[in-house]
């Protein structure tokens, strides 16, 4: 079956995570992407390992994960811009594309003609994209925005982690990059709506993204509620900050979520951990009694879920109706059953490594799949492709190119 962004062109100048984040969902929505990447070098993540990719005889590969990750669906072309031939060969890809996304910081690919003024010249139908940390314009705008300062600036730190009075208190970043995530999946959706517009204007546009403005946009709930109340909501640890109880207890043998997120929820809570009259009580009837009295409830529950093992409380939960759940590690979620079943595990044979598995997009089309068939590149694997089959220039001059270090 087709994919919605089948016949769309990608140039895609970004590098490391959230713009290759935003090209690889596009990607797997159709799109051919094409990567520019360093000759030599390649993408900053190639190199950020281990692990690395195994090849067929077991020895490492060299791409890391994380560039594996990000990648997958594209094509790979080795050139340098900062070359004149470069350059101009750049400015033909961009014509010959829909979109154009680039992470460079503000004001480098002026320098090289590839800003969007220059290439919207003759091509206003262009879908234009730059990310950066702090946005086109503004005080920070020449600041260097990595994931982990955005998550401290932009407050998501200040949410994150154990509460201050309690042991480990202080605060944490999230596990993965959640600041470049944000940002490449609001990338790719503003680069659809783009074209959209294009579609039924004939215009396309400029979209300037900043990763501190995605992560503020991301505190949701708790940005609104400091709008709203004027106070700063704290670091909850692993409770939430307006349920209770919803957050990890500790059973028996291990740690286990409960998740209550109304009072009929609470009623079958606790008849199951056999102290009913925690329901009737007027410090606990309600969730707002319950938020007010959040220390004394936490610790009576967590005496009784104490004595009993995870496996046992996490069958009675479920057969009760309470919203529950264990904390899987990586290698138990990816032989989850559910997860398998949704296919979250993508296999994929890599010309160097044979058949890898990766993780799946998760959108489920009824009528245009999104698919992943075409697994990460080695770096330049498409030149050669790109350069003769789409621009037309003859293998010889491509060789010489490549002689002069120009791919």
């Amino acid at each position: 079956m087709p994919q919605i962004l089948a016949g769309y062109r990608v140039l895609d100048l970004s590098r490391v995570l959230a713009g290759p984040w935003a090209t690889q969902n596009l990607a797997d929505l159709g799109a051919e992407v094409i990567k520019v990447e360093r000759p030599g070098q390649g993408d900053d993540t190639r190199k950020w390992g281990p692990p690395f990719l195994k090849d067929r005889d077991g020895h490492d590969t060299a791409d890391a994960a994380y560039f594996l990750s990000a990648n997958r669906g594209k094509k790979s072309l080795t050139l340098d811009i900062a070359h004149p031939e470069g350059r101009a060969i750049a400015r033909r890809l961009a014509d010959a594309s829909d979109v154009v996304v680039e992470n460079f910081k503000v004001g480098d690919l002026a320098r090289h003609g590839l800003d969007y003024a220059a290439l919207r010249e003759g091509h206003e139908a262009l879908v234009y994209c730059s990310i950066t940390g702090f946005g086109q314009d503004g005080p920070y705008r020449d600041r260097p925005g990595y994931d982990f300062m955005i998550q401290g600036l932009g407050g998501l730190m200040s949410v994150t982690g154990e509460r201050d009075d309690l042991p480990g208190g202080g605060p944490q970043k999230v596990g993965v990059a959640v600041a470049d995530l944000f940002t490449g999946m609001y990338a790719a959706n503003a680069i659809v709506a783009a074209l959209l517009h294009r579609e039924r204007t004939g215009e396309g546009q400029y979209i300037d993204l900043a990763l501190l403005d995605a992560q503020v946009a991301m505190l949701a709930n708790l940005g609104a509620a400091c709008l709203v109340s004027g106070r700063v909501p704290g670091r909850m640890g692993n409770a939430h900050q307006a349920i209770v109880p919803y957050q990890v207890f500790r059973a028996g043998d291990g740690f286990l979520i409960v998740a209550v997120g109304n009072d009929g929820q609470f009623v079958r809570f606790a008849e199951h951990i056999g102290m009913p009259a925690l329901a009737t009580d007027p410090r606990y009837a309600t969730n707002p009694a319950r938020v007010t009295h959040r220390d004394e409830l936490v610790a009576r529950i967590s005496e009784r879920l104490a004595e009993r093992p995870v496996a046992e409380w996490l069958a009675g939960f479920e057969a009760a109706g309470v919203p529950c759940g264990p904390i899987n590690d990586l290698a138990q979620v990816f032989a989850d059953p559910q997860v398998l079943h949704r296919g979250m595990v993508t296999p994929l044979e890599h010309p160097a490594a044979g058949e890898i598995r990766l993780v799946a997009n998760p959108v489920r089309f009824s009528s245009t799949p999104a698919r992943s068939d075409r697994p990460p590149p080695l770096l330049g694997e498409h030149t050669g492709e790109i350069l003769e089959g789409l621009l037309g220039i003859a293998p010889g001059k491509v060789a010489a190119l490549r002689e002069r270090g120009v791919i």
